[in-house]
């Protein structure tokens, strides 16, 4: 008889559950200059490993190509800083921060993400964890995103709206829903990462 492959929850299921509690706005940081990016990369830097994801304004026309990533978020296990490529100041720490080799860079689906990276700031960021593929070795045929990985090793649901997904990530200031969306897929991905290494999913 086959090995069956495990699957993750289903949609309907998911939606029945309590849902996850992520950051609060008081441990979300916006990093606007020079200053506030070198706290946040002696921050980062001293944990090794953080949550990571980028954001970017939607493109809606044919053959309209992306100016992304507009915002990169970096996350520990109970606060994420949000950087946005319109402040110039931060470069040097956005680009330290992805070329760092002793900070592993942990998220989701995170292949259309570096290729706007390598568009925007011209290189292959170090230490990526994709863990799509951490799933696919756990049996898992299907891509695991960050709602299923939260409800199977949480029984929690990440909530993620549509209507903030595509907003406009360009914009210099950003709202509190955008600020905690994107703060929030990145420390789904470190809580993910850290709930793997000391339990992973049942493989049914």
């Amino acid at each position: 008889m086959p090995k069956s492959h495990p699957t993750p929850p289903h949609k309907t299921d998911i939606a029945e559950l309590a849902p996850f509690a992520g950051l609060e706005m008081e441990h979300i940081y916006v990093v606007t200059n020079a200053r506030q990016a070198g706290i946040a990369l002696e921050e980062l830097m001293r944990t090794g490993e953080v949550g990571f994801d980028t954001e970017s304004k939607p493109t809606f026309r044919k053959g309209e190509k992306s100016e992304g990533p507009h915002v990169l978020q970096f996350s520990t296990l109970d606060k994420a800083y949000i950087f946005q490529s319109c402040f110039g100041e931060t470069h040097p720490v956005i680009i330290e921060l992805l070329r760092a080799p002793g900070l592993a860079k942990i998220g989701f689906g995170l292949g259309g993400d570096l290729s706007q990276i390598a568009n925007r700031f011209g290189l292959r960021p170090a230490a990526i964890v994709d863990l799509d593929r951490t799933f696919k070795k756990l049996g898992y045929r299907n891509a695991v995103g960050a709602k299923s990985a939260i409800a199977m090793l949480f029984n929690r649901k990440l909530l993620k709206s549509k209507s903030v997904t595509t907003s406009n990530w360009a914009a210099r200031d950003l709202t509190e829903r955008q600020l905690l969306y994107a703060a929030n897929d990145a420390y789904a991905a470190i809580q993910v990462y850290h709930a793997l290494q000391e339990s992973p999913p049942p493989v049914s």
